[in-house]
């Protein structure tokens, strides 16, 4: 992986890019004060390194009427079920993310739903796979934070 140090124009550039992926260059250059041909040479630099690595698209889960949010915590019979189990889950189209970890769980997992009735049978179906011994389920009220700016600009005075 090619070595890429991140200059200020670097940030101002992930900043807006983080904003609105689909952002054009020429948009950001205008803003930057510099060359839509610098805006591109600089993003090209950026997924070379690695730093940039595609780019996402956000939906709004309540107006497709999947407002539910829940957190499941995973207890395994056997760690060494882990690898079918992240299968498993991964045939299962409402559990959105997925985390092996230490401590209480041996996996984490959110999932998205119509309803309690909706995330109950996902629960259900969780259940059901062959190696987890049980489940524990905490339902979120509401998403108070979901920042990436933050996180990225204290990164940005790190460096």
């Amino acid at each position: 992986m090619a070595k890429y140090k991140l200059d200020d124009i670097d940030h101002q550039i992930l900043d807006i890019l983080i904003d609105n992926t689909r952002t054009p260059f020429t948009d950001i250059a205008k803003k930057l004060n510099i060359s839509a041909g610098t805006v591109h040479v600089r993003v090209k630099k950026m997924e070379e390194a690695g730093i940039i690595t595609g780019s996402t698209l956000s939906v709004d889960y309540k107006k497709l009427g999947y407002a539910f949010i829940a957190y499941v915590g995973i207890f395994l019979q056997k760690t060494s079920q882990t690898k079918f189990v992240l299968e498993r889950i991964n045939e299962i189209p409402y559990v959105t993310v997925a985390h092996v970890t230490t401590g209480k769980f041996n996996i984490f997992c959110k999932i998205r739903a119509k309803d309690t009735d909706h995330a109950k049978q996902v629960i259900f179906d969780i259940d059901d796979i062959e190696g987890v011994y049980r489940t524990e389920t905490m339902i979120s009220l509401e998403e108070s934070l979901n920042d990436k700016k933050r996180l990225m600009h204290s990164i940005f005075k790190d460096m």
